[in-house]
This record gives structure tokens, sequence and C-alpha cells, in this order.
């Protein structure tokens, strides 16, 4: 067994140092997130590329909207 040989003082200590190390990941996991689901951050940034999808998609979807209505029409 991997207990074999420490004291539960260094076993203590092991898990005192884990602990700190995973509150320490967790703080910087929250930050991650917080960064990378910040849309007002991440539309600033890109801009130029939003406007130009959302251009695209504003014209394929009123050229659809157009195209059915035409082909209803002709019924």
């Amino acid at each position: 067994m991997a207990a074999e040989g420490r004291t539960p003082e260094q076993i203590r200590a092991e898990i005192e140092t884990t602990r700190g190390e995973l509150g320490f990941s967790v703080s910087d996991l929250r930050s991650k997130v917080a960064e990378l689901t910040d849309w007002r951050r991440q539309l600033s940034e890109n801009r130029t590329p939003a406007l130009i999808g959302a251009a695209a998609a504003g014209f394929l979807i009123g050229g659809g909207v157009a195209a059915t209505f035409s082909l209803l029409r002709r019924r």
C-alpha cells in the first residue's frame, strides 16, 4: 500500500497541500470560465467578423423566406 511507512502527520500534511492546490485550481478554472463566457468582451474583440456573419445570416435567411413566399404565391 502507498500509505505504508508514512506517519499520520505526513498524510495530513499531504492532504492539506492537495487541498490548497485544489482550491487554486478551482479558482483558476472559475476565472477562465468567466473569461470565456463573457460574450460582450468576445463581441467587442471580434466585432468585424461578427457583423459579417450577422449580415450573411440575415441575407441567407431573408432570401430563404422570400423564396418560400414566392413559391407559395405561384401555387
